[in-house]
């Protein structure tokens, strides 16, 4: 009975088969108006999406300039899969203004903010709304991310090997219409060549024009800042709250970014010791990230003379910005300028007043 099943089965497969194939004979000479009709339902697919995203929801219309500037920004993806509304944060990067290091915390938000850009940037340019209350984006010709940690068997590659493929890949294809997004270059080996690795790459891209946002735990690599005035520090904030059913601080991640370098110090430990490792190796870390910091920790400041130039800069490509994009009225723009003269002043007298700091 078994064999009889099995030869029955055989049949209806054959049977199948030769059906199929008949099928096929009897379609092929009209694939081109399948493919056709594929093209367009996905077309009006995508279509209906979009009309979808700027009718049901509270996306904007991007605009499209020499600046990439979001207004209130937030993870599109992330707003679908969580319960509360993501946070929202602001971008701003212009020409004079082109390289984001970006600090904080581990679980702060670095990596889902870079994705946020990197959605934001794609959705704008295909022609859909995006997640903001304003955008302006200038239009990328690649979107180059080295983002994952992973190794790859196939090719042999560990982790940091893979690090330095993509990270090449990039140094060798980026041009100043690029959006680069790192995260996290340079952990796969030591500290010390992990630090030069970055700072290398940096300089390098600081050469282009490109658009570029470099999340780190490196936070040597902000004294960068100090050098070229094209450079920005970023950090996300979080705020230290005590914790009382274990009686210690806890750290509360408010997801916001903000200007300036993180000052949160040894925030690894700290996510350390939430995960329930033992406390004795917890103290042991934290004494020993003590003697380390006292003897490598060089506190590099920016001479006067830097921040002039710095103020300089700033003015300047804050008015070409502004002769390339404003469509102010004559006494808004009047306004504008004057506040930008007030801010020079400002940035200028602080840079006088560091200046007798330092030579008394």
């Amino acid at each position: 009975m078994n064999e009889r099943c099995q030869e029955s089965l055989r049949e209806i497969y054959h049977m199948t088969y030769m059906i199929v194939c008949k099928l096929l004979s009897e379609i092929y000479e009209h694939i081109h108006c399948l493919y056709k009709l594929s093209d367009t339902v996905s077309m009006l697919d995508m279509l209906l999406s979009f009309a979808h995203a700027c009718t049901l929801s509270d996306y904007v219309r991007p605009e499209f300039t020499d600046t990439l500037a979001i207004k209130q920004g937030w993870h599109p993806i992330l707003e679908k899969i969580s319960v509360e509304k993501p946070i929202a944060n602001n971008t701003y990067i212009t020409e004079g203004s082109n390289f984001l290091i970006i600090t904080g915390p581990n679980m702060s938000g670095k990596s889902t903010y870079l994705k946020q850009i990197a959605l934001c940037q794609i959705m704008a340019q295909i022609g859909s709304y995006v997640p903001a209350e304003y955008s302006s984006f200038r239009i990328a010709e690649q979107i180059f991310t080295r983002i994952s940690t992973d190794d790859d068997i196939e090719t042999n590659s560990s982790t940091f090997m893979k690090e330095m493929k993509e990270i090449a890949y990039i140094l060798h294809n980026a041009n100043n219409k690029s959006l680069i997004l790192i995260d996290e270059l340079g952990r796969g080996t030591s500290t010390e060549e992990g630090i030069g690795i970055c700072y290398a790459v940096c300089e390098y891209l600081l050469s282009l024009k490109a658009f570029t946002l470099f999340a780190t735990h490196f936070l040597e690599l902000c004294h960068i800042e100090a050098l070229y005035p094209n450079v920005e520090n970023m950090h996300f904030e979080v705020q230290h709250v005590k914790d009382t059913s274990r009686n210690k601080e806890a750290i509360l991640y408010t997801y916001k970014l903000c200007k300036g370098l993180t000052e949160e110090k040894n925030y690894g430990l700290k996510a350390a010791e939430v995960s329930s490792l033992p406390p004795s190796i917890v103290l042991d870390a934290k004494e020993i990230t003590a003697q380390i910091t006292r003897q490598i920790l060089q506190n590099q400041r920016s001479t006067p003379e830097m921040e002039r130039q710095r103020a300089v800069y700033h003015l300047a490509t804050r008015l070409v910005q502004t002769a390339r994009n404003s469509q102010l009225d004559p006494d808004s723009l009047r306004m504008y300028l004057s506040n930008l003269k007030k801010k020079y002043e400002t940035d200028f007298s602080r840079a006088e007043q560091v200046s007798r700091k330092t030579e008394e």
